[in-house]
């Protein structure tokens, strides 16, 4: 398994790092049209839909991901910002307003259509975030999935180390509430030494958003993994899938961006001259 995991990491790093830097803005897209639409079949498996149901399904994120790039004109390497902001509000909305009480009264998916919409919901925005992030810069989109990485790393060695009190016993054991604060001075250690290097100017105000940002970041990261971790355990299964051995699935190494990368594409198409 072990050996599996390595692998597999090798080999997504090394996918991933071609595809970020030699690709032009229409292959980024298409490979980001790939990945929805692996994440919306494994999203088929998650609601119990069937084989032919779940491809037809990726299929579908897919299209809607592609129609979405050229209406926005992001397929040709700008920005329509009406559009984009809707498509990330409409995650944005979601994650603030709806996840929290979704997992505290751990709702199911339901019916096929309030799957499919969720689904949508979660996949859709999150890629067009990925396509428009990479687009503004490289470095931009791989700091903001830094923050996730950092928060993982950071939640999972403070847990181990200073765990005491469950965060969601019921969705997810392993979580402590020492694992999340662990991960929120973390987040705030790596974004002061990226502020450093980047040459920002730091002053209070600067020092006060960021860090009320990378906190609420943080927080909502981690709302992002329970969910996915919810519906794993309402449908029965440890992995979204077995695409990736060692590593289980595209959705298993995503949920915590699809809940903040619609974030921070949202902010710097808002504060962006």
């Amino acid at each position: 398994m072990l050996k599996a995991r390595v692998l597999t990491a090798i080999v997504m790093l090394a996918v991933l790092s071609v595809a970020l830097t030699a690709f032009n803005t229409q292959a980024w897209i298409a490979f980001i049209v790939l990945i929805a639409a692996l994440a919306g079949w494994e999203w088929g498996g998650l609601a119990g839909w069937s084989m032919p149901a779940r491809i037809g399904y990726g299929a579908g994120l897919g299209a809607v991901l592609g129609a979405v790039a050229v209406l926005s004109g992001l397929a040709e390497g700008r920005a329509d910002t009406p559009i984009l902001l809707a498509v990330l509000l409409v995650s944005i909305v979601f994650w603030l307003a709806l996840a929290f009480p979704w997992l505290a009264r751990r709702w199911t998916l339901g019916s096929a259509a309030r799957a499919a919409l969720v689904g949508a919901v979660v996949v859709v925005p999150t890629a067009v975030a990925m396509v428009f992030l990479r687009e503004v810069s490289v470095g931009l989109l791989l700091a903001a999935m830094a923050v996730v990485w950092v928060a993982d790393i950071a939640a999972y060695f403070s847990g181990r180390a200073f765990g005491r009190r469950k965060l969601a016993p019921a969705i997810s054991p392993g979580k402590s509430w020492e694992g999340v604060y662990g991960a929120i001075v973390a987040v705030e250690v790596y974004g002061l030494v990226l502020a450093i290097v980047s040459g920002i100017e730091l002053s209070a105000g600067v020092l006060i958003t960021g860090a009320v940002g990378l906190a609420v970041l943080t927080a909502v990261s981690v709302i992002g993994d329970l969910f996915e971790s919810l519906l794993k355990r309402q449908a029965g299964i440890k992995d979204s899938s077995g695409l990736l051995p060692g590593h289980g699935g595209i959705l298993d190494r995503i949920d915590s961006l699809t809940s903040t990368l619609p974030m921070v594409a949202c902010a710097v198409l808002v504060l962006s001259p």
